[in-house]
Order: C-alpha cells, then structure tokens, then sequence
C-alpha cells in the first residue's frame, strides 16, 4: 500500500545492491553487444543538429530534483518556443530516428546511469518534469506519495 513507510534498513540497501548489478549488468550487455554504440553513431549521423545525450530536470524521492539522461530524439531547443509540453504522436520535434527510439524506449538506456548515480532505481515510479509535478499535485488525488520512494 502506497501509505505505508518506504523502504529502509537493509531491504533498501539490498534493493540499491540490485540497482548496482543489474544497471551495471545491462549496461554491459548493451555495449558488448553493440546497442549502445549503435544507437550513439546512429544519432551522430542521422540524429541533425544537438548533442547525442539529452539531460532534463526531473524529480525523485521527496521531490529531489535531478537531471536525466536519455538519448536525444528531438529536435535541437525543440521547447524553447512552447516550454514544457507533453510529446504527441506524430510530434513535429521528434526527428526520424528519434521516432524509432522512443517507439523501443531505446531513448531511455542512458537512465542506466542515473540508476548507477543513485538518482533512479531499476522499479519505482516515473520520473516527471517539475512543472507537471506542479500542475498534477493539485489536480490528481494522493499524487505526491509517488515521491516517497525513489523514481524508475
């Protein structure tokens, strides 16, 4: 039940201990294999404009603020008209090849390191933007017991 306390003591320890191996796990996997590499050059060449990886504001456990990472899959300053807005389907910001991340979720594998940072954890709850925290809290019931426990 979401009112109860969070984890603590050595059950969270133990749960930050799976985070650790299983973020350091996949994150190997992905590189021998090559996903990531891939993935990397694939934005280089076909991803236009802007960095490969991508750092946004969101917020964790008690409502830490911390900064992403995902590979980019939009258009450089692709809100710097607009501000924070929620991704459509079909979105116009949304390069090719960022399309095709997002429809995998391959977009978010460089979460594995903010798992490994300690900001995320492998289950938990999304992460969101500040700004939608703001406006959900006042508009979905109980919406805030969300950031008792770590973001995933």
């Amino acid at each position: 039940m979401m009112n109860e306390t969070p984890m603590h003591g050595l059950a969270a320890m133990m749960k930050r201990v799976m985070d650790i191996v299983g973020a350091t796990a996949l994150l190997l996997a992905l590189t021998i294999i090559p996903v990531l590499p891939a993935i990397v050059l694939a934005i280089a060449l076909k991803g236009g404009k802007g960095p490969i990886l991508y750092t946004q504001e969101r917020m964790t456990v008690d409502g830490r603020p911390f900064s992403v990472y995902k590979f980019r899959t939009m258009v450089e300053d692709a809100e710097k008209e607009t501000g924070p807005v929620w991704a459509v389907d079909g979105d116009p910001r949304r390069t090719s090849l960022g399309a095709f991340l997002r429809k995998y979720n391959l977009d978010e594998w460089p979460q594995l390191l903010n798992i490994l940072k300690g900001d995320m954890s492998l289950v938990g709850p999304r992460p969101e933007r500040p700004s939608f925290v703001h406006e959900f809290k006042n508009h979905i019931p109980n919406y805030m017991l969300r950031h008792r426990v770590k973001s995933g």
